[in-house]
């Protein structure tokens, strides 16, 4: 039986990120992954904050000759209102751009980098069954020709993503307290792209806030074009091979016209229920990272800054597990997380309630608190100088109560 000192689930970017920095610390890590490589995953735009993660893993330098496509910013839109985020005008100080991505691309590179670094990297690997104790972690899966095998670890970091191994086997997920929804999604030539249209990623709201289209430019000038809506919404885009995806695509007003003769890469895919939770980040021999933790909603492209931030503090208390401190994984590991994630589920419930189309649509928003809310945007959401983070569960409700009140004032007096 083969022996480790760390066992990771899934090679996503939390897994790599994990899996990396605990290879420089000198610990003999082993990656097991469900699928083969590379895959297609939905999740391309990247938010500043994880250039960070990715530096400090030694996994930064490994992207940047694939020469995918710089992104600056974020426009919101909706009919003829327009608001632009730039992340070099932001409140925090940290990254200023990104990446937007191809991830079958973007994670096959980050699972050769990591493999590099000495990582024992193995695909088409099903974790089966997992038995937890103090001292150590017996796993038993399959391996790529279907035989079964069984590894010993001191320690597990569960980044399985969607594929939820631990909390699936140990019982842990929870429901999520937002509206079932689901997305439609395909890559399309983009021959109509502007040259601003290259640096951000475009979302625009429709539905009275409910649904949303997102336009992610590729460097190879394709584009990710999805929509986002309620389950039944979705479902009837997705029929017949997203026929009707693909005809409102090509006719939605607010794109005027940028996909009408674009031809679609593959056909549409849906994702229905994607929003979930989990009762505990942790337990004995074990901590869960990236998806496999909580996913909220696509709306902010929070997905990978989260896998990247958690699988970086996972491998950080890991390490320190190891070393033999005492680690408080709730307060140091969960509660740390977790703030992260209620801070963008304000802003997800913002979003919905219209809230924040308010505040950004209005007719004259302050540019200190621009910047403050685009730091967000970035992925700064551990930030607790920024009142837009510190406040969170109450700045937006009450600034666009405030934001209503002054032009419905402004509209009577004219």
């Amino acid at each position: 039986m083969q022996t480790v000192d760390v066992l990771v689930i899934g090679a996503g970017p939390a897994g790599t990120v994990a899996a990396s920095y605990l290879k420089k610390q000198g610990y003999d890590v082993t990656i097991l992954e469900k699928e083969k490589f590379p895959r297609f995953q939905i999740g391309e735009s990247l938010l500043p904050c994880c250039m960070e993660h990715l530096t400090e893993a030694g996994l930064r330098e490994a992207i940047e000759p694939l020469n995918f496509q710089k992104k600056t910013g974020a426009a919101f839109m909706r009919g003829e209102k327009r608001c632009e985020f730039l992340f070099e005008d932001q409140f925090t100080q940290g990254w200023t751009w990104t990446w937007q991505v191809k991830r079958a691309d973007f994670d096959n590179k980050l699972a050769e980098a990591t493999r590099k670094k000495g990582v024992d990297v193995n695909f088409e690997c099903e974790v089966t069954a997992v038995q937890c104790g103090p001292d150590k972690q017996i796993v038993d899966y399959k391996d790529a020709e279907g035989n079964p095998q069984r590894i010993e670890a001191k320690f597990i970091i569960d980044s399985s993503g969607y594929g939820r191994v631990l909390p699936r086997l140990f019982n842990l997920s929870k429901p999520s307290a937002f509206t079932p929804r689901g997305a439609v999604f395909s890559h399309l030539e983009d021959k109509n792209r502007s040259e601003e249209a290259s640096n951000n990623i475009f979302v625009h709201s429709f539905d009275n806030n409910k649904s949303w289209i997102w336009a992610i430019p590729f460097s190879d000038g394709s584009t990710s074009v999805g929509i986002v809506g309620d389950r039944e919404k979705i479902e009837a885009l997705a029929e017949n091979n997203g026929e009707k995806y693909k005809e409102f695509v090509r006719n939605f007003e607010d794109l005027s016209g940028r996909f009408k003769e674009s031809n679609f890469k593959f056909e549409p895919r849906a994702i229905l229920g994607y929003s979930i939770g989990v009762t505990q980040m942790s337990g004995e021999g074990f901590v869960l990272s990236g998806n496999s933790t909580e996913f909220l909603d696509p709306i902010f492209s929070s997905g990978v800054t989260f896998a990247t931030a958690s699988g970086l503090l996972s491998a950080k208390m890991t390490h320190r597990h190891l070393q033999g401190e005492t680690v408080d994984w709730k307060k140091e590991y969960e509660e740390v997380i977790q703030k992260g994630i209620d801070v963008f589920r304000s802003y997800v419930s913002g979003w919905y309630t219209g809230d924040f189309q308010t505040i950004v649509f209005a007719k004259h928003i302050d540019e200190d608190i621009k910047r403050q809310i685009c730091s967000v945007l970035a992925g700064y959401v551990w930030d607790q100088n920024n009142p837009f983070v510190k406040k969170h569960d109450t700045i937006l409700p009450t600034l666009a109560k405030v934001i209503k009140m002054k032009e419905k004032a402004e509209e009577a007096g004219s």
